[in-house]
């Protein structure tokens, strides 16, 4: 199973209203889009791209309802149900697990310092209140939580932990955990990164941007993996100027605006989020021209 999750997933994007409520049908073409146009291989659903942490339990219950409606079978779809309430996290990986989800992931647990011990346990217990598949969510930057090559290898023991969605700069660390359990998936999380995680041997990629530009995603991990590597590093080129404009602008509202001028309707970022900034919809408008978003 775990083999056939490889491939580039889009962190799904989650359209709002102004009362903070899921446009359905926004999301449905969300979805679509990721499918038809962005050609990517699956959906890495409730991430912090499709601002999870700012929902509650019944809002990501029907993220995970509404995706796997709309995809069907067509692409992969991978459940992020970390929460520190380790009983939502256990109730939304058994309702994503009865959905059909091929596995699950779970960010690390943050905010407090718990203890390895702590962290291993919170995962294990996922997994056996689901019985599914789990990859780790690991994502340092954000959750402050650092884990050793030793570490990976004791939550590795478990055989229901299939991989990690790897969102660190630390490529020692990547090769090391590379060469230390080929048999595991490494989904690289940094869209700007790309280039240098293919080459380093990733079994996949899982990003934001991948919304509107997966298809220049996708060739730049094909090129790498297929050794062009001056092709690769010129299409991450091109990326990284699209990134690189997004984030200036605002991660999130920004890829819902751009998919906005594709006529989805993406709504608006959930507060305390700001909504796109429109004296920026001139410079939004060039880039997508310019780089045929």
């Amino acid at each position: 199973m775990k083999h056939e999750l490889k491939g580039l997933y889009a962190a799904l994007l989650v359209p709002f209203d102004k009362d903070g409520q899921i446009i359905e049908s926004g999301l449905r073409e969300i979805v679509r889009n990721a499918i038809d146009v962005q050609q990517l291989d699956g959906l890495y659903v409730n991430g912090s791209s499709g601002e999870n942490f700012l929902m509650n339990t019944e809002q990501k219950k029907t993220v995970f309802r509404i995706a796997k409606e709309e995809a069907q079978n067509e692409i992969k779809l991978i459940a992020q149900v970390g929460s520190l309430d380790l009983n939502e996290a256990i109730a939304l990986g058994q309702y994503a697990t009865e959905l059909g989800y091929d596995a699950l992931s779970a960010v690390t647990p943050f905010y407090y310092p718990f203890t390895f011990e702590e962290i291993r346990d919170y995962y294990f217990k996922i997994i056996e209140a689901t019985q599914n598949d789990m990859i780790i969510y690991s994502i340092p930057g954000l959750t402050g939580v650092n884990i050793t090559i030793d570490q990976f290898k004791t939550l590795f023991e478990n055989e229901h932990i299939i991989g990690v969605k790897y969102t660190a700069p630390d490529f020692f660390l990547l090769e090391r955990l590379r060469h230390a359990f080929p048999d595991k998936l490494i989904f690289s999380g940094f869209d700007e990164m790309l280039v240098q995680a293919a080459i380093s041997g990733v079994d996949g990629a899982i990003g934001s941007t991948y919304n509107i530009n997966g298809v220049r995603a996708q060739a730049i991990f094909k090129e790498a993996r297929l050794g062009n590597v001056e092709k690769a590093y010129a299409l991450q080129k091109e990326s990284n100027d699209i990134i690189e404009s997004v984030l200036n602008m605002g991660l999130y509202p920004t890829l819902k605006a751009a998919l906005g001028e594709k006529g989805i309707n993406t709504g608006l970022p959930k507060a305390p989020f700001h909504p796109f900034d429109e004296s920026l919809r001139p410079q939004l408008k060039s880039l997508i021209q310019k780089y045929n978003l």
